[in-house]
């Protein structure tokens, strides 16, 4: 849009009626978006000619407004009376709480005009950072913004990353009375607990991503109905061991659920798969009013004390078909040691999961590059080395892949995908991987194997915090 509104103002009077429809300028996104979807600074001349030709003449017209840290102060410097809707993007964690509380005109629009807020932090984990920025951020937002109703808050290319902690801060400092819906990434299952814990009197839509689903060490009450939520939605990538005990128990207080979204990955033991029985008899028989459910379940069994005679696949299957829900599909591995079947093309899976006690080979990863030619992102959780790593001639490229996820992995896997004589990831803009395996297999950020990959990430993710060694910059040119 910016581009547009750059090239095509006083061209000719045609070109400004198209550019001035009120249809089209009164959504005004003026953020400038990379094939890598990074979002970059407006060049300043563009910038100049936006803020003294242009919006003069639209503003009293705009109703929703995108725009990145670099650039709103000079896009605020004029009114915007018809505003509700504001969607502020890249801005840096240690920066974002001293700009709203410092910027005038920002603070009058969130107190007075914004009901519906977007805010994607760009996260930047380093020794320099601690979470304090993190924690008063959120609160900093609620308090501002009386009129607020939808609010999103979380990191760029989520997924992995910006955990704030709810539960640490006090629950005066984090409360709306107006709030309706919440978007938001989050530390631990108590966040989550805490953010219904009646605080949002008036919240019915609730979309949370967990880092990790661990015991909750709160003293919340999990029964009490939540009677007015109406679309909850639960991520988290991590496995958990605590699904039946603190997921199910969660899920039976929402009654009045109208829409469900579930994306987990669940450890069991003495017990067996999660199927359309155990979905029916534990979650959706508690929840009368439910006209949709989406979900993405990965169970893994650990039975060493008892025998249990699995379901087959078929009998999974049949689980859901049986009560007409036709739009199921499963797939189920009793033996873990030969990695996955070949099963045909996936051209509409974004997301996948990796997991096995057996070493995955280049050769899997080879199927996995062709089976899912849409993927964009790509967990790998495995801590068995590989054992056959001379692949010269059979190079793997996952043409669509944005965002890879290494963190649970041994350090062959670093190298099977950051290496560019092994795997090619010409779109990857955000790695999550453990701290001393970056280092060892950038070997301490001076590697030409790892460079070309590493040339466009915008977000890498590490276990730790650390201070940047001088050379970091060379290797990831656009942190």
């Amino acid at each position: 849009m910016v581009n547009v509104l750059f090239s095509l103002v006083d061209v000719n009077e045609r070109f400004n009626r198209l550019v001035f429809d009120p249809l089209y300028i009164r959504n005004l996104d003026l953020t400038m978006k990379s094939s890598f979807y990074r979002i970059s600074s407006i060049d300043n001349q563009m910038l100049d000619s936006i803020c003294e030709k242009i919006l003069p003449l639209i503003h009293h017209q705009v109703t929703k407004l995108a725009c990145e840290s670099q650039s709103i102060e000079r896009i605020l410097t004029v009114d915007y009376p018809q505003l509700y809707s504001l969607s502020l993007t890249n801005f840096k964690e240690k920066t974002f709480v001293q700009y709203f509380t410092g910027n005038t005109t920002l603070r009058r629009l969130l107190n007075n005009q914004i009901t519906d807020l977007i805010v994607e932090i760009k996260d930047e984990r380093t020794a320099e950072l601690s979470d304090e920025n993190k924690s008063s951020a959120f609160p900093l937002i609620l308090s501002l913004c009386k009129r607020l109703r939808d609010l999103t808050f979380c990191e760029q290319l989520s997924n992995q990353g910006l955990p704030i902690s709810i539960f640490k801060l006090p629950s005066t400092s984090c409360m709306s009375s107006t709030l309706t819906k919440l978007k938001i990434d989050v530390n631990t299952f108590d966040d989550c607990l805490y953010l219904l814990d009646g605080r949002f009197e008036y919240l019915s839509t609730l979309i949370v991503d967990i880092v990790k689903i661990s015991i909750s060490r709160s003293k919340i009450d999990n029964t009490k109905k939540l009677i007015k939520l109406k679309h909850f939605s639960l991520t988290s990538i991590h496995h958990t061991i605590f699904y039946d005990k603190q997921v199910v128990p969660l899920l039976h207080r929402m009654s009045n659920l109208e829409e469900l979204t579930l994306s987990l990955s669940v450890l069991r033991s003495e017990s067996t798969f999660i199927d359309g029985n155990h979905l029916y008899d534990e979650i959706l028989v508690h929840m009368p009013r439910l006209n949709k459910f989406t979900f993405s379940i990965i169970t893994q069994i650990v039975n060493e004390n008892i025998r249990i005679d699995f379901p087959s696949n078929d009998d999974i299957q049949l689980s859901f078909t049986k009560r007409e829900y036709n739009q199921v599909d499963s797939y189920a591995d009793f033996n873990s040691t030969t990695n996955i079947a070949r099963c045909g093309i996936f051209n509409k899976v974004r997301h996948l999961i990796m997991t096995d006690t057996s070493a995955f080979e280049h050769k899997l990863f080879k199927l996995v590059s062709q089976d899912f030619p849409c993927l964009e992102h790509l967990y790998v959780s495995n801590l068995h080395p590989q054992k056959n790593k001379q692949h010269l001639s059979t190079l793997i490229v996952f043409p669509q892949l944005l965002a890879l996820y290494l963190n649970g992995a041994h350090v062959n896997y670093a190298e099977q995908f950051l290496f560019e004589s092994n795997t090619r990831l010409p779109r990857l803009v955000k790695l999550g991987i453990n701290y001393e395996e970056l280092v060892i297999v950038t070997n301490n950020f001076t590697t030409d194997a790892a460079r070309l990959n590493c040339a466009n990430l915008q977000n890498v993710h590490t276990d730790r915090l650390f201070v940047r060694p001088e050379n970091f910059h060379q290797y990831f040119p656009l942190l």
